[in-house]
């Protein structure tokens, strides 16, 4: 069966879409298809991938303007008349074609604080319960695939780089954050310098997510919760006035 691709073509200085035909087959993916077009029309064609499995992440793209992974979007769900329109993903720069620069990713990584035990009982027995242990594991599941950087508006709309973390990072956070054994304070950090308020719960990241992790809900939600508790919550504000220090925030 013949099916088109309207696939950009480019760089950071211009480019165009292209159309593409090929001839499919049954139980093909996005990425064979993109396989084909390179062995049989453009072989110069830029796209990232490795695994073909959805576990590596590198294969993200917009397809019809929809963040996904190329190598899990089957070809049967798009009806046989419907021209499928490939780009690269809109929030992070452009290197060429279907590839683009995620490397800021990597740096807002860096930045935050690691994992931090509790020296005083290094070498002591501990305890974890299951419902904590399920609960930072589900974060842990994270493929980097950015598609919910991607889709957050903040990020893809506002372009706040420079300011708001994005879902991924706020869950790593989160990941850290809800860790019993972990004692770092990173609230001050969530607030102020990845200004977790810029969120508004809209769950455009949940439900991009191809692993299926409630970023909204079990992630950024109680990061909210925890920087409100801690620096607007009137009982809290009293506590820290009378006995921490007027200049002592938490």
């Amino acid at each position: 069966m013949k099916r088109s691709f309207k696939i950009f073509r480019g760089d950071p200085k211009g480019g165009e879409f292209l159309t593409y035909t090929i001839n499919l087959e049954q139980g093909m993916v996005v990425l064979d298809a993109l396989h084909r077009i390179q062995v049989e029309k453009a072989p110069e064609l830029a796209v990232r991938w490795n695994c073909k499995a959805g576990k590596c992440g590198s294969c993200s793209v917009e397809i019809n303007g929809s963040p996904k992974l190329a190598c899990m979007t089957r070809m049967n769900e798009f009806p046989a008349d419907t021209e499928i329109v490939i780009q690269p993903l809109k929030t992070f720069p452009l290197i060429k074609d279907l590839v683009t620069d995620v490397s800021w990713n990597y740096l807002q990584n860096k930045k935050i604080k690691p994992f931090n035990p509790d020296k005083k009982t290094l070498n002591q027995d501990r305890i974890m319960y299951q419902q904590s242990v399920e609960r930072i594991q589900e974060f842990r599941k994270c493929i980097e695939c950015y598609l919910c950087q991607d889709v957050c508006h903040v990020l893809r709309d506002h372009n706040h780089q420079n300011k708001f973390v994005g879902p991924r990072f706020m869950i790593r956070l989160a990941s850290l954050e809800m860790h019993p054994l972990d004692i770092e304070d990173r609230i001050p950090q969530i607030k102020n310098d990845y200004e977790s308020g810029m969120c508004n719960i809209t769950r455009c990241c949940t439900d991009i997510c191809p692993e299926g992790i409630k970023i909204t809900d079990n992630g950024i939600i109680p990061l909210k919760e925890r920087v409100v508790d801690r620096f607007y919550d009137p009982l809290i504000w009293i506590y820290n006035k009378l006995f921490r220090g007027k200049n002592k925030q938490g």
